[in-house]
């Protein structure tokens, strides 16, 4: 069985490309990411193709000073589309073909036309369930909102509709695309891994304080203000909030003027400095209103940091709710701030809930069971396809 890749930037598609190549099954991956970019992913430098012209370009927008919101918008669909078209024109034979969701509409179906079946692959929910969810967000918050690019949400619409089958990460995701429509027989799940070897407890949480962490995109999809009301309102003598990632402009507009006790928005941090501040802390929050399969969840009880993560974080497919961490309804600050008050109230439980969580990440095998899960989808569809053929 021959399987191709196409991903315009990087995502879970270079862990799954090592699976696949492992299992002798990759014919190669298509990337926007320029090669440079790739060093010590661990693949044959003939199986990946880069395609950097425009993605380089927007990834060094900004360290040029040239964001602007609609050039932003407009290079990123020039982005998409280049990179459809350039692995259309360059596309191998293969049994099977697997397109990141957004970029792969013409160079699927011209996988199919050569006697492909083709899999898109959705790393979050039905994209019109999650362009409702973000817009009621800023609609309750009283800020703009632009909405999804039309001609976005028309491609998506598009792939998935011609696609053979559509594998999303969790049950959350699943459950958006029958809700939009989509037959459940067209559906996959394959929850993602995590790099063990990267992520690893190296240290203990304080004695003497109680430390919450979040790790992401600072924003209002993730759930920043329900965990901040969360956090103000959790009574503890020595408490402290850790954000680390980028900032995006519609908190901006939220924190401006305000003041926030005993939280430090850290900024991004490199992924090799993330195992420490997992390890260090007492507990994760993952509050996401509209997110595929948080990473950060698994990488954190690989460290031993038991996880608070929302219904729709793909949280209740990892956590089992009340022993390796809890699992809180979306957009509820009081939920939330309920589940914070018991692990800082009870060092016993947060200690017990830290050994679940490490051992249920250990158990899950890092990307192999992904890597295992994903090649069957492949396999059965191809043997199918084969069979019928």
């Amino acid at each position: 069985m021959r399987i191709v890749q196409s991903c315009h930037g990087k995502f879970h598609h270079f862990d799954l490309a090592r699976q696949l190549h492992q299992r002798a099954a990759l014919e190669c991956i298509f990337t926007g990411y320029p090669r440079w970019k790739l060093r010590g992913e661990g693949l044959p430098v003939e199986k990946v193709h880069t395609l950097p012209w425009l993605l380089t370009a927007y990834m060094a927008r900004g360290y040029f000073g040239l964001t602007h919101r609609w050039f932003d918008h407009e290079l990123a669909w020039r982005v998409h589309q280049t990179h459809d078209w350039l692995v259309e024109k360059n596309l191998r034979d293969c049994d099977v073909f697997v397109g990141l969701s957004g970029a792969a509409l013409k160079s699927g179906r011209r996988a199919r036309a050569r006697g492909a079946k083709v899999i898109c692959d959705r790393g979050s929910a039905h994209i019109v369930a999650h362009e409702r969810l973000l817009r009621e967000e800023f609609r309750k918050r009283g800020a703009p909102f632009e909405g999804v690019d039309p001609r976005n949400r028309a491609q998506e619409e598009a792939e998935y509709a011609s696609a053979d089958v559509i594998t999303v990460p969790s049950s959350f995701a699943e459950r958006s695309f029958v809700a939009e429509g989509i037959a459940p027989g067209k559906l996959r799940r394959v929850p993602y891994g995590m790099d063990l070897s990267r992520f690893q407890r190296v240290a203990l949480p304080p004695d003497d304080k109680f430390v919450v962490l979040f790790v992401g995109a600072i924003s209002f999809n993730k759930g920043i203000p329900y965990l901040l009301e969360a956090f103000a309102a959790l009574r503890h003598p020595r408490k402290e909030l850790v954000l680390i990632g980028a900032m995006a402009p519609e908190m901006a507009a939220y924190c401006r003027g305000k003041q926030f006790a005993d939280v430090t928005f850290a900024g991004p941090r490199p992924q090799s400095a993330l195992s420490r501040w997992m390890s260090s802390s007492h507990v994760l929050v993952l509050p996401s209103l509209s997110d595929g399969f948080g990473m950060v969840m698994g990488q954190a009880m690989a460290c031993g940091c038991p996880v608070i993560a929302s219904e729709n974080s793909g949280g209740p497919d990892l956590i089992a709710n009340g022993s390796n961490g809890f699992v809180v309804p979306a957009g509820q600050s009081e939920a939330l701030r309920e589940r914070l008050q018991q692990l800082a109230d009870d060092a016993p439980l947060q200690r017990r809930m830290a050994e679940n969580a490490l051992t249920r990440a250990r158990a899950l095998g890092g990307w192999d069971s992904y890597g295992r899960e994903y090649f069957e989808v492949c396999r059965r569809l191809h043997q199918g396809h084969a069979a019928r053929s």
